[in-house]
This record gives C-alpha cells, structure tokens and sequence, in this order.
C-alpha cells in the first residue's frame, strides 16, 4: 500500500515544481528586461533547474553510487530560456538492479516539470569510449558538472577523461569541426538571416576556443587567456564585450521567439533591435541598425577567433629554432605563415598594407598571416589614405591582386576581414555589412560581390569543372580573365546609393580603370559588364528566346563574341551567388541557350529557319536511334508549326513525336511524364483537344500535387489540339518522381476527362521574407508589334496557386493562352505570358482585367 503514497507525494512534488520553475523563469525574464543582465537569466535557470534536478532525483532514490552530472552548455553553468538540459547519469561498473526503472521514471517527471531533457547512461568505462570516438562527446564532458550522487565517481570520470585527453589532438579535431562548420554556412558571417549560435563569427567560434584552452590547460576565461600572452588585454575586453552581446541577442531571440530559435530571421529582428533599444534613423530600419551590429561584433569574433587559434596552436605545437626565413626584408615565413619582421613593418612601408596579400598569391607554402602580423595589419589599415591610393606603386600591387594565378577570393576576402579593401575603395567599404531588401539576395551587399567573385574563380579550376563544363572551357580559353574578376567586384558595387546601381557602378569602374592604367579595351569591357551585368538574365528568364528578334537585339546590345562570353559568365556567376534557392539548372539552361543562340547570331550563321530545320534533323535522328522507320514522323510534324520547332528542344520534339505519332488523333487526353532531362523535377506533356480553362485546370492539378511550374510552353496545333509542356519543380523536395510519375499519367488524364471544377491548389503559408519584403503587384498587358497578340507581364511575391489564379481570371475573360514564360527569382515572380482574346481590344474590358488580376495577386 505504500506505492500510491509515493506515487501521490511525487505528483505533488511534480506540480510544485512546475509552478516554481515557471515562476523563476518569469522573474528571471522581468528582471532582464529591467536590466539587460544575461549572465544572470543564464546561471539563474541554470541554478533553478539544478534544484529542481536534485529533488527528483532524492525523491526517486537512485543509489548513491550512482551520479547525477550535468553536461554542455547546462554543465557550463548557463542555460538559455528555452535550451535543452543536457544530463548524464553516471553509473557504476556494478550497478543495482532497479536503476533502470528509476531513471526512466526519473526522465518522465524531468518533462512533465516542464523540461527539455537531453539524456545519456553511461558508466565511466563508456564514457571515455565513446569521448574518443566522438569529438562532440568529447566536449561535452570537458564542462561535465556533478549535480548530486557519488562524488568519487565523478572524480574518477574528470580525472581519467583528463588522463586520456590529448590537447593537441583535441585542438585539430576542434578545428576540423569549426572549419566543417563554416563551410556548411558558407564560409560567411554576413548572411541577411544569420544564426547567433552556429554561423561563423557566432557564440560557438567563441566556444571553440574556450574549450581548446580548458582542454590545454591555458585559461578557463578571457582574463586568464591574456595573463598567459596568448591575447592582449585589449582584445580580452573585445571578447567579453562581443559574448555578451551575442548572449544578449540569443536570450532575446529565446524570449521573442517564446522557443529556442538561434536564427535572426526577418520576423524577429525588429522586435529584436526594439528589445535592444534600437530607434530607426531617416536613412536606415531599426533592424538594419541592429544587424550592423550584429555584423561588426560577428567580424570581431572571427578576427579574434583566428589570431587566438594561431597563438594557441603555437603553444601547443611547439616547433625548433631556425623555422622562420625571410622573404624579403619587411615579410619572413613563420611556421608556414606570413611574418612581419617587426610590427612597425606598414608604418615605414605602407605599400606593405597591399604587398602581404600579393605574397600569399605567390607563396602556396603561406597557409596565413602571423597573429602578430593581423594585430599589425589592423592597427595600420588607416594609413591607407587619398594619399596612399594615388600612389602609383599602391595602384599596381591592388591591380596585381587580380592578376596572379591563385589566392585571389582568399585574400580579397582577407582584405575586407581587415578594412583593407574597404579602405581602398571606399565605395566598397560604404556597401560592406548592407543588407540588401530583396526576395533572393541571402548575403550582405559586399559578401555577395565576394561570393561572385568566388563563382568566376571556380570556373577556372580543374577540379570544378565538371560542375559547369562549357563554361570552364569559356574562361580558360578568355584572355586577361581577371578583367572577369574587376567586373565582379564592381557589378554591385553602387548598391543602396539610390537611382540605378549598373548606371552609378559603372562610372566607378570608368574611374577605376582609368586611375590603374588599363587600356581603352579593357577599360570598355569592364564598364559594358558592370552596365549591363542584369541584361542577359532579363533576357534569358523574361522573352521568348525562340523569336529571331529577342536573339537579334540582344547580340545588338553585346556586339562581339568577347563581350557576350564575358556576360554570359559573369551572369551565371552572379545569379549563383544570390542564394541557393535561386540557382537551378533550368535557369543554367536558359542562360545557355541564350548565349549559344546569340552566338550563332553574332558569327552569321543565322537563327530562324535554320535553327528550325536543324532541331527537326536532330529529333530525326533521335527518333532512329529509339528505333522508328524513316518518315513515321511526317504526318504528325504537318500538325505543327515552325514556332513549335523553335521552342522545343530536339530532345522534346523526338520524346512528343514517339508518345504521339500513332494517337495524333486521340480524342482523349494522352499525359506522359519523365524525369527533367536538365536538373530536378518532372517533365510533363499533355496532348488533348484545346479548351479555354485547360491551362487553368493543369495549373490545379499540379498545385494539388504540391508541385510548382518552373517553365510552361504552350501550343495549339493546325487541328485544334493542345500540345503543353511543363517543367515542374518539388520546392519541398518530399515528393517520389518515380510515383508522382504514375500518379500524373493516371490521374491527370481522369482530371481532364471528368465534368468537375478545376482543382484548387493547395494553400501555402507565406514565406517570411514577403511577409517582410512585400513586393506590390503589377501588370502590364500590350500588343505584340504585329497587333495579333498581347504581351502580358505579371510582377508579383510568389506562393502556391499564384499562377493557377492568374490562369483562372484569363479563363474567366475567355482569354487564350499561347506561350507561359515562368520565371520565380528567390521568393519574387516575374511571368510573361502571350494572349489573345476579344477583351484585349477593348480598353474599358482591358482595365477591368488588370483590375481582377491585381485583386488575385494581391497578397492578403
């Protein structure tokens, strides 16, 4: 009978418990917001929940041999408002039976007091196994905290795992794990959403080195760190004052959030700068002023984070007399990195400020800079002046930069660590830590030309090649590719200045260009890039690139085949270096063609007919491969017309031709689908006899699915049937192609054939960044030069359906569908669609069409 006695005391404690954390944690936050205070919120839930803690596990009566150890971030004393509790139960070698069973009740009455418990049973012997398996283990316990239980069993786990580390294998490890870590973030502190905990410059690049030097026995606090001379005292206050700011921002996002979010996303960072206290000023947001913020202290911590690594490494990996040799008399090589020989280097040579970066080019053996160089190279960066830029001797080593054979991106991207390029250009320096308020721009204004930079650098490099393959062939083959380089730099350069930043850029690189010496022809090119950096992505993703006159005009525009190669790997490189959402191979395709189209265009050999008759010879012989007789095909092609030849690729018409030549007269729908032939999705070929809301009911059909349309082409044969193709894309990439596949052939065609309504696509939330960045809708509806047909542009924040309604209202207006030129840029949707129809003609008709169509595209 003694069992619900227990039972009802535990419930009881539980209850109370509950009651006294939540009360804790709301006096924890009022006291904050009163005072900002975050070591007190941290150590004061981390004090509560060890109380906590300890009752539960007394009034479960595990064994006392047993031991309750706190772990992580909980074991370092410090627990954010909605963190996990990481525990260990420490068992002995023998233990009781019945433990068991009492700590899984145990872990129970841990989550019904309301927390997130992170867990482990283990005994020592287990421990120390799995610590040197696992680095991440391994860490853990370095900041291992007994709660309650045996005492010497805890002393046993610190001192073995002690007696088992091996500092310097724990510091490459930690490393190793940092550097993993910033390549998963891009290498980059300057995301427009970054996460305060994870991305490079956050609170773990702090953590890193507080480990490593627990671990090595060098200082358990930035004080400690600067007695031993691995860090200034300066920079030990740097340290604390940028922890505690990415505290602050962390508990904040906690207490915003009202669950544990580590990311600065759009819809917390006003709400973020106002728990700082941050006022919006007549030229910036509130939120801008915050993430300004955000990235200066984010620079510090990666400045500090390299030369407090370096240093430790140095201590730790002592090496003998006799390894430093000089380079020339102001720069020696140090334990394969870059040395000043004294650190008044840059105030007797400033040119120095630019000659240590050439020396990494031409040095592969260089690995970096010398922390003592990096302090140096700091401190002086203000010499660099008007001064300084007007020497010719400075000009020439900036313009050096671009012209080595390696080491380009990692050491412009050096430069601007250190405010030394945006020392040198100023106009670089005023866009470094922009944010760009846009729907497919991810990075900040300067991290972005970098990243740029970074693509044009890949094509050049053997072991990237199979990535973009015509394009590596283009840029080996381009003479001076560093001008690529200059143009990069500068494409973007003029952002947030006002007016036009491809008009204001260029005149920059005029100047630019001018000022080092280049000649009439490289100066021209990089000023036509910088220009018209946008023009062939317009081109590409906007028009018809089937209609002779868009090829024509466009190779207008380039002139000569330098010109358009330039453009063409500057493009590609640019829109890959916005965000990963908005690169997909289909856009790479579009690109391509555009420039293998004009190209032929530029060399004279013609785009119309031509172009035509060689896609059909090309189907020909495809169709003989797949094994059909000569001339099957020549019925069903009299169907169609030259404007079909010219927008579909040889591939396309051969896959039409061989689903359709024995069913050309199908009075049912035929609906085939295969995997896309360039990138990801599906392919989708619907053939049926043509009605008004067909586009309208596709559109459905595959909203439904959960799919979105990345490409439409639209077709009407001499007969009267409709020939569309689909590019379709999974954006959540969940769905099976290879089942998706049957479903659609099946599915699609019972759809068509059955009297319903067209399907309603499925309802998507919107993402954050149009609920933040809202983009206003607008439409723009004109004649074709012929008069036959209209040119309708539709600008909008894209969501699921948005098409679907646009194809709805048409329907509606009985509005025909001739061409869908799909185009989604990040969260923003930009389509061209080519129509006809009565209510085209008529003004009064025409203004209540674009009225209906602004009311659906209208985000709510």
């Amino acid at each position: 009978m003694s069992a619900v006695p227990e039972q009802d005391a535990l419930r009881t404690l539980v209850t109370t418990l509950r009651g006294e954390l939540t009360a804790t944690q709301q006096a924890l936050r009022t006291r904050f917001e009163q005072d900002g205070n975050s070591q007190r919120i941290l150590a004061g839930r981390a004090r509560a929940v060890d109380q906590a803690l300890r009752r539960l596990w007394s009034a479960v009566g595990i064994p006392r041999s047993a031991a309750l150890v706190a772990v992580g971030g909980y074991g370092r004393g410090e627990l954010y408002p909605a963190s996990d509790v990481d525990v260990l139960f420490l068992l002995p070698a023998d233990t009781a039976p019945g433990v068991d069973a009492r700590l899984e009740q145990l872990v129970g009455l841990l989550w019904d007091i309301g927390l997130d418990i992170g867990h482990s049973v283990r005994t020592v012997a287990q421990c120390l196994d799995e610590a040197a398996r696992d680095i991440t283990v391994e860490t853990t316990l370095l900041e291992a905290r007994l709660l309650a239980g045996s005492r010497r069993l805890f002393g046993d786990l610190r001192d073995t795992l002690a007696e088992q580390r091996d500092p310097q294998a724990f510091f490459k490890a930690k490393r190793l794990e940092q550097d993993e870590r910033h390549q998963r973030y891009h290498e980059t502190p300057y995301s427009l959403e970054p996460n305060c905990k994870e991305s490079p410059g956050g609170l773990r690049d702090l953590q890193v080195i507080q480990w490593i030097a627990r671990a090595s026995q060098l200082g358990a606090s930035w004080r400690e760190l600067a007695a031993r001379g691995l860090i200034t005292s300066e920079e030990a206050r740097q340290l604390s004052r940028v922890e505690r700011f990415m505290r602050d921002t962390r508990v904040r996002l906690h207490l915003i959030a009202r669950r544990r979010e580590d990311r600065i996303i759009f819809d917390h960072q006003e709400a973020l700068a106002a728990a700082f206290g941050l006022t919006a000023t007549p030229t910036r947001r509130a939120s801008e002023v915050l993430m300004q913020h955000y990235y200066r202290s984010a620079k510090t911590i990666t400045q500090l984070n390299t030369i407090l690594l370096q240093n430790i490494s140095a201590a730790l990996f002592p090496v003998e007399d006799g390894a430093t040799h000089p380079l020339n008399e102001r720069f020696q090589s140090s334990r394969e990195l870059l040395d000043v020989v004294d650190e008044h280097v840059f105030e007797r040579e400033p040119s120095a400020l630019l000659e240590c970066f050439t020396l990494l080019q031409r040095h592969s053996e260089l690995k970096g800079m010398t922390a003592r160089t990096l302090r140096a190279l700091w401190r002086a960066r203000r010499l660099i002046d008007a001064k300084f830029r007007r020497d010719p001797k400075n000009r020439a080593l900036f313009l050096s930069l671009f012209q080595q054979t390696r080491g380009l991106v990692h050491e412009i991207r050096r430069m601007n660590q250190y405010g030394i390029l945006g020392r040198y250009l100023p106009a670089f320096g005023r866009i470094v830590g922009q944010m760009q308020h846009d729907l497919f721009h991810v990075y900040t204004v300067d991290q972005h030309i970098l990243q740029v930079m970074r693509n044009v650098r890949r094509f050049t490099m053997s072991e990237h090649a199979h990535e973009y393959p015509l394009l590596s062939r283009l840029i080996t083959g381009f003479e001076r590719r560093w001008l690529l380089y200059l143009s990069a730099l500068f494409h973007d350069i003029a952002k947030g200045r006002g007016g036009d930043h491809s008009q204001l850029g260029m005149r920059d690189a005029r100047m630019f260009c001018r000022q080092h010496g280049l000649s009439r022809e490289d100066t021209d090119l990089v000023v036509f890039l910088v220009e018209h950096h946008l023009s062939m992505s317009t081109v590409a993703q906007k028009q018809d690139l089937s209609d002779p006159d868009v090829i024509r005009d466009f190779a207008r525009l380039v002139k000569t085949e330098r010109r358009l190669t330039a453009l063409y790997i500057l493009t590609h490189a640019d829109i890959r270096g916005t965000s990963p959402k908005v690169w997909n191979a289909w856009r790479g395709k579009l690109l391509e063609d555009l420039y293998l189209s004009a190209l032929r265009q530029l060399k004279g050999e013609g785009i119309h007919a031509t172009d035509s008759s060689d896609r059909q010879q090309d189907a020909r012989h495809l169709l003989r491969y797949f094994g059909l007789r000569e001339g099957i095909e020549q019925e069903f092609w009299t169907r169609l017309d030259t404007v079909y030849f010219m927008r579909h690729e040889p591939d396309e018409i051969a896959w039409h031709t061989r689903m359709l030549y024995f069913q050309a007269d199908a009075t049912v729908p035929v609906v085939k689908a295969r995997p896309n032939q360039v990138g990801d999705g599906l392919q989708v070929m619907v053939y049926a006899p043509d009605q008004i809301d067909l586009f309208v009911r596709l559109c459905g059909f595959f909203g439904r699915l959960g799919y979105s349309i990345a490409d439409a082409k639209i077709h009407t044969t001499n007969d009267g049937h409709a020939l569309d193709s689909f590019v379709l894309l999974d954006p959540n990439r969940h769905l099976n192609s290879r089942d998706m596949i049957a479903l659609i052939e099946t599915g699609l065609v019972e759809r068509l054939q059955s009297e319903q309504p067209a399907d309603q696509p499925v309802a998507g939330r919107l993402s954050r960044e149009v609920r933040h960045f809202p983009i206003t809708p607008e439409i723009v509806i004109k004649p074709d030069e012929r008069r036959q047909h209209h040119i309708m542009h539709v600008t909008a924040a894209d969501r699921p359906g948005l098409l679907y309604s646009v194809a709805r209202v048409l329907a509606a207006h009985h509005i025909r569908l001739h061409t869908a030129k799909i185009t989604t840029l990040g969260e923003r949707a930009e389509d061209v669609f080519l129509i006809s129809g009565e209510e085209l003609g008529n003004s009064s008709t025409l203004i209540r069409l674009e009225q209906e169509l602004l009311g659906e595209l209208a985000v709510s």
